[in-house]
């Protein structure tokens, strides 16, 4: 009988190779703690990943089209407009706010849009 992989077991190898990284790092336990907060939600992460796969300046529409493709694995044609609204409305209030805070984005309000600043 062959073992079928786990999710867990994948979870557990992540978790090590993130505690063998951990021995290295020089930061502090909370600036540990921050950016643990800061990658714990996945929308946030999936926006970090929009902006250092584009590298440049977007319109925050354009950012939540894209988050909710990487979140839905669908093209745009076939995720509905409630949703990408929800996705934009999400990352103007709660996620984009704390990414800007934490220096690893910047926003421009008056022109929304969206540029990434340490991850460039």
């Amino acid at each position: 009988m062959t073992a079928t992989p786990h999710p867990e077991s994948d979870c557990v190898e992540f978790v090590l190779s993130v505690l063998e990284n951990l021995d290295t790092c020089e930061a502090s336990a909370e600036t540990i703690d921050n950016a643990f907060g800061l990658l714990a939600d996945q929308r946030r992460r999936l926006l970090l990943q929009v902006m250092r796969t584009y590298g440049e300046s977007l319109t925050l529409p354009d950012a939540a089209e894209e988050v909710a493709v990487r979140e839905t694995g669908r093209q745009m044609p076939n995720i509905s407009a409630e949703r990408v609204h929800e996705v934009y409305l999400s990352l103007y209030h709660d996620h984009l706010p704390r990414l800007t805070d934490a220096g690893l984005l910047e926003y421009n309000q008056e022109r929304d849009m969206v540029s990434p600043a340490a991850l460039r």
